[in-house]
């Protein structure tokens, strides 16, 4: 019994030492959740965009998967031969061709789409704005280059939108601002003197069609009235191919019903049809300009995004200009894009023209990733 008292007595002792110490942990815990809380939030704001684009595959679904045509074409095989192996039959003659896109300041890949395009098409349709789709007043920059195209003057139809800046208290989306371009082509297709059963292209600038795609569909009797164009996607140069999902350049046969749009208008959708090349511009300065002009300026988050040198990195190490991640529905494919696009060493099967003067267009090509 003396031996075990001091034990006894030793071991009460330590217990209020160790209720202290268990104590502590709730406020220790509290303090940690007070510090990570703030900087979740921080997080989550700032990368709010990423994290959602990371988890769309949860949150969001495909649209309905397209009806592929297969596409056939080789060089020297005859116009019947090809659209019989489509399931067309040949016309006696082909459909008159009307080109109608909307112009910001693409005047490099205007005259490769156009010099592409020029030996099958009637008229080319163009509208450009006094402003951005943001509100941004700007250039017209198709009327001070046109003398750079006058190898097609005599089948331009050129028209001028005006618009209203945001400078003078109109707040609009720029979805909006957008729409109504699209809609103003219409009364200019008409001017231009399209007609029932004639052919038109709706699409952008830089979403080139390959001229053999055209001369098919004019030729050919049975082609669907509507048909989107698959277009192989590039970004920055043609040294730079990122996948095949470019599909809001449609063809239509010309009819009563026929609105000029930009999005989706039937299932159909011809294969591998021309060519997509978004931020494809020779200067710098054009491709900052494009980042405040379009209708996704928003993706501009911090003025930095918007520094010359930091573009200029991100063109040839093939990343991306507003720092987000691939815009799609399944984990395998977002897994897949994540990261920089690879290099191509190709210059096959581009538009004839590009690599006719390729001297001048060095930037679009393989090598050329450096800007003036």
């Amino acid at each position: 019994m003396v031996v075990a008292a001091p034990l006894l007595h030793q071991s009460m002792g330590k217990r209020p030492l160790r209720l202290t110490s268990r104590g502590s942990v709730p406020k220790l815990l509290f303090i940690v959740l007070l510090m990570i809380g703030p900087i979740c939030m921080i997080s989550l704001f700032t990368y709010r965009e990423k994290i959602s684009y990371f988890f769309r595959p949860l949150w969001d679904k495909p649209p309905p998967p397209f009806q592929y045509l297969p596409h056939y074409y080789a060089e020297n095989v005859s116009i019947e031969h090809l659209c019989k192996l489509h399931g067309w039959s040949i016309r006696s003659q082909p459909r008159r061709l009307f080109d109608g896109i909307i112009f910001n300041n693409e005047v490099d890949l205007l005259e490769i789409r156009w010099r592409e395009l020029n030996p099958y098409v009637t008229k080319f349709v163009i509208l450009e704005s006094n402003t951005t789709f943001t509100g941004i007043p700007k250039p017209l920059f198709f009327s001070l280059n046109r003398a750079r195209y006058a190898f097609a003057e005599g089948k331009i139809v050129h028209g001028v939108y005006s618009g209203r800046s945001s400078s003078v208290g109109l707040d609009k989306d720029p979805f909006v601002r957008e729409s109504e371009q699209r809609k103003a082509i219409n009364g200019l297709l008409c001017y231009a003197g399209i007609s029932n059963d004639d052919l038109l292209i709706m699409s952008d600038a830089d979403e080139i069609p390959s001229r053999h795609t055209m001369r098919l569909l004019q030729w050919c009797d049975g082609v669907p009235p509507i048909l989107h164009l698959e277009l192989k996607n590039y970004m920055y140069s043609f040294e730079f191919p990122v996948d095949y999902s470019s599909w809001r350049a449609s063809v239509h046969i010309y009819g009563p019903g026929t609105l000029y749009r930009h999005s989706r208008q039937t299932n159909f959708i011809l294969s591998d049809a021309g060519w997509h090349c978004s931020f494809c511009f020779r200067h710098l300065h054009e491709i900052v300009f494009k980042m405040t002009a379009y209708s996704h300026a928003d993706r501009v988050k911090r003025l930095e995004f918007l520094n010359p040198s930091r573009i200029q990195k991100l063109i040839c190490r093939g990343d991306d200009l507003f720092d987000m991640l691939p815009e799609e529905y399944t984990f395998k494919e977002l897994i897949k894009k994540m990261g920089s696009i690879p290099r191509s060493a190709s210059a096959v099967h581009l538009p004839a023209y590009l690599i006719e003067n390729a001297d001048r267009f060095k930037f679009l090509l393989p090598g050329g990733c450096l800007r003036e």
